[in-house]
Order: C-alpha cells, then sequence, then structure tokens
C-alpha cells in the first residue's frame, strides 16, 4: 500500500493469555510491512511478554499513553489497532490525532474515535480469538485467513532470558520436566485440584519430574495438592518473576492448566501445552484453545450450558478425565526420549 503508515500501535492491555494471543498481529505485520515500526500497548505487568516477541519493536505502557505524548522512535504514532476496545483509550487516540485509528464497527464509541471500521462480532464468530486479532489488520489490505497452524508459528518469543542457575538446577535433564498450574487466580474456571492429584498419582516417577506452579498468594489454596503428593512434586509457587517464569517454561518439556496465561505461553514457546477447557461459547476451546505446534485442548464431547452464569464451578471441566492427560503425556514422554536417542 503506498500510504501504510510508517508506525503503528497494537493495543490490548488485558491479561498475558490475551497478549499472547495478540502477538501474531505482529509477526504478520512485519511479515507484509518490514519496515514498519511496530509497538504493543499493553500493562506493565505484561511488559516481558510483549518484550519477549521479536517482531516488536517497543512497548508502550498504558499509563504514559493515557498521560503524555507517546512517540515510536522519535515519531508521532501514525496508526493505532483497538484489538481490545476500551473507551478511554479510544477516545486518547483521537485526542493525539493519531492518523489512522482501527476499530470495530460493534462499538458504538468507534464510531466517534476511530476513522477505520472493522464489521466484526466477536461473540458470534467461529474463528479463534488470534484470527480474530489478524482481522483488525484488514483497513491495511491484509486480507488473507490464517490458519492456527500458521498462527501457532507466529508468536516470534524468541528473546527468552537464560534461566538463573537456581532454577537451571532444579530441570532434571532425565526426566520429562512437566509443570501443573491448577490455579487461574480467580480468572476462570478451573480443572479443580483433586483431579490434579489423580493425575500425578497416575504419572511415573521414573519418567517425569513435575512442578507446581502459581503466584504466592495461591499456595494456601493448593494445600491438599503438596499433602497428597508429597515428595512426588517440586513447589515452585511464588518462586519467579514472569521473565524467570518464561524461562522456566522454556527450559521445561510441558505444562497442564486451564485457560489460563502460562497455557498459552507454553504452547507459544512449543511446549506440550495441555489446556482443559469447558463446551461453553465464548470460553470454549474453538475460540481460546493454545495454539502450537506441541498444543493441545481437552474437553467433554457435550454442549453444556449448565454452569454458564457461574464463573467458577463447572462439573464439565472436571469430568476431563486425569487418564486422557496422562495418555498424552506418556505419548508426549516416548516422543522426547525417541527424539533424544536418534539425537
Amino acid at each position: 500500500m503506498s500510504d501504510t503508515p510508517a508506525n503503528i500501535i497494537i493495543s490490548r492491555t488485558d491479561s498475558i493469555g490475551d497478549v499472547v494471543l495478540t502477538l501474531p498481529v505482529a509477526t504478520v505485520l512485519r511479515k507484509f510491512f518490514p519496515a514498519m515500526k511496530i509497538a504493543f500497548m499493553g500493562k506493565a505487568y505484561t511488559r516481558p511478554v510483549i518484550e519477549a516477541c521479536t517482531s516488536v519493536d517497543v512497548f508502550i505502557d498504558i499509563d504514559d499513553f493515557m498521560s503524555r505524548e507517546i512517540t515510536i522512535f522519535g515519531e508521532k504514532p501514525a496508526a493505532i489497532i483497538h484489538v481490545l476496545p476500551i473507551a478511554k483509550i479510544a477516545q486518547r487516540a483521537k485526542e493525539l490525532k493519531i492518523p489512522m485509528r482501527i476499530g470495530t464497527t460493534n462499538r458504538i464509541y468507534h464510531w466517534f474515535t476511530c476513522n477505520s471500521l472493522v464489521k466484526l462480532s466477536r461473540k458470534r464468530s467461529i474463528l479463534h480469538e488470534a484470527q480474530l486479532n489478524i482481522k483488525l489488520l484488514e483497513p491495511l489490505g491484509i486480507t488473507k485467513d490464517f490458519s492456527l497452524e500458521e498462527i501457532g508459528n507466529s508468536f516470534a518469543l524468541n528473546n527468552i532470558l537464560p534461566l538463573p542457575q537456581k532454577l537451571s538446577d532444579l530441570i532434571d535433564n532425565h526426566r520429562y520436566n512437566l509443570i501443573l498450574h491448577p490455579k487461574s487466580q480467580g480468572n476462570g474456571r478451573e480443572w479443580g485440584l483433586e483431579n490434579f492429584i489423580r493425575l500425578i498419582r497416575q504419572l511415573d516417577g521414573d519418567k517425569f519430574k513435575i512442578f507446581v506452579s502459581g503466584v504466592e498468594k495461591e499456595r494456601a489454596q493448593l494445600t491438599s495438592i503438596f499433602e497428597a503428593a508429597g515428595d512426588r512434586i517440586t513447589d515452585i509457587t511464588g518462586l519467579m518473576t514472569l521473565p524467570e517464569f518464561m524461562s522456566f517454561i522454556s527450559a521445561a518439556d510441558g505444562l497442564v492448566a486451564s485457560g489460563t496465561g502460562p497455557i498459552h505461553l507454553a504452547a507459544a514457546l512449543g511446549k506440550n501445552a495441555f489446556g482443559i477447557y469447558p463446551p461453553i461459547k465464548p470460553i470454549h476451546p474453538g475460540r481460546w484453545a493454545p495454539l502450537g505446534p506441541k498444543a493441545k485442548a481437552f474437553v467433554v464431547d457435550r454442549s453444556c450450558n449448565d454452569c454458564k452464569g457461574n464463573k467458577m464451578s463447572c462439573h464439565c471441566m472436571e469430568e476431563v478425565n486425569p487418564a486422557w492427560i496422562r495418555d498424552a503425556l506418556d505419548k508426549a514422554f516416548n516422543e522426547k526420549t525417541s527424539k533424544k536417542q536418534k539425537g
């Protein structure tokens, strides 16, 4: 395009998983417009994820964007994509007189704050969240439909820091290093601690070294796992910063969790990412499954809306059989062993 903007801001200011699934937008832009400077706006706590992506040139903190003039390598922003629609951000972008402001038609305030509108309804779409994000590039002439496989190889999380020695020493090079992340900080439906305990008991300790992760405030909620599993697990809750946890996931072999940030990080880093989901739209795996060459979603084969209005309790989640995941992990272990023998 002759009027291609020299730089652009991708705005996605929510949680880690959402940010991860937006990173392919930057990779697609980089592919189509190699000279374009790409900024990604997010919250401070997601900065390590954004800066790990080599398709992004610069991170912009939302607080800075809302309070002062922003430049991208000394130049004023030429375009912004409101991947996550936020009224105050859209208004601020207009106040800053960013020339190209891309939003969706189904947000009334975008009609007054944006000048490039994309007809897009996430709630009714059959597309994955990452595919919906890329649809917002249509005003830039990017109309290609990207497959989930293509997107799964487009995260570009190549700026992963070296793992500190004290954490590297936890990795067992003779076993499959598995991270279990049972909680979600109250942000989604969970598999249940009893299912994680059953999974731990079904895994061969000679084959698997099992880590239990989470933030420090979740430690008390994980007591039943620690008591039931004993020395079969290694507790790493609250032990790492986000950059360190990303490095640890990269050094490990696989991760099991519900639809939380860590499952998307693991998938994007090319690890075995086994995510557990409810069969409820719009939070089903068709919309939010982890994407990556070794990612897989587990969900009961039925339609169910029993707990649609209840954010946490979900019997369909709890009915995902630990044996399904054990079998997938055994297969992953065998693949790792076979690859190591051939190497």
